[in-house]
């Protein structure tokens, strides 16, 4: 290898050059600095102080320098195709790994914590205990059908206002087979999470009274509120993964905005038609 690396280059390895920027080796007209080949140390996580591992990943990379240089002179390959593919593989490395040492510096620990603390009104959630009954309205129904509903829910209604208890006539009238099962109940909902006629009714109901009859895209509901609303916050490790998601998103939108206005643009000439 070494005799093959001897005829292959037009200079030899400096023996016990050290000092950044100084040559270690030509291959042909090329020279290989000491700041290249620490870098490229770098790259591959090799130290500097083990020797044999410096001294062979020196040998490996001088020969694929010298193989590169010998296909580059070689009329195979399309070498400016090859340039275009390189620079758009630097610019991409150069993009990447700017935005994810920038971000890492940005977004932080305590930029998390800071936004958790400074927007609580993201990170919490009102929800209500309440029971129905339903008469749904199914598709294809015709009007008389849906005023029958409407009769009936009403009738039900009348009997709540004359001491029924909501328990027992959500077991006997409501078509909403789970919840009827439970004397209506439909446990905790969240605001918002449902229909929002149904959801302004059940959130602004007293505890322990119920609604008169409206309707939905469901069908006709009488409601009641078990118990009073409630505000839940979620914990600062549950919603962290969002936090960091959206902050990074922005960040490096600004930043991208800003480094495109300290560089200049222009066209300076028009695109030939490309057949």
């Amino acid at each position: 290898m070494k005799v093959v690396l001897g005829v292959i280059f037009s200079g030899v390895l400096l023996a016990g050059c050290q000092e950044q920027g100084q040559t270690l080796a030509k291959v042909a007209d090329k020279s290989v600095t000491q700041d290249e080949f620490s870098a490229y140390l770098a790259h591959k996580h090799i130290p500097a102080d083990s020797e044999k591992r410096v001294s062979a990943a020196l040998d490996d990379y001088l020969a694929r320098e010298a193989l590169a240089k010998a296909v580059e002179q070689s009329a195979l390959l399309d070498n400016k195709l090859i340039a275009a593919e390189l620079n758009e593989f630097r610019k991409q490395m150069l993009i990447s790994r700017y935005f994810e040492k920038y971000l890492n510096n940005v977004v932080t620990e305590d930029a998390l914590l800071n936004y958790y603390a400074n927007n609580p009104e993201q990170f919490q959630t009102k929800r209500v205990n309440v029971a129905h009954i339903l008469f749904r309205v199914r598709r294809g129904m015709t009007q008389p059908e849906i005023d029958a509903l409407k009769t009936k829910v009403y009738e039900v209604y009348s009997k709540l206002q004359a001491s029924e208890t909501f328990a027992d006539l959500a077991k006997a009238y409501s078509q909403d087979v789970l919840s009827a099962e439970k004397e209506g109940e439909l446990g905790w909902i969240k605001e918002g999470a449902i229909d929002s006629e149904f959801s302004r009714i059940a959130f602004s109901l007293e505890e322990g009274k119920y609604s008169e009859p409206f309707r939905t895209p469901f069908g006709f509901h009488i409601v009641k509120q078990l118990k009073s609303p409630q505000i839940i916050k979620q914990p600062f490790e549950a919603v962290k993964g969002d936090i960091r998601y959206q902050l990074r998103a922005e960040a490096k939108q600004a930043e991208y905005d800003k480094l495109l206005k300290q560089v200049v643009v222009k066209k300076v000439a028009t695109l030939n038609k490309v057949e």
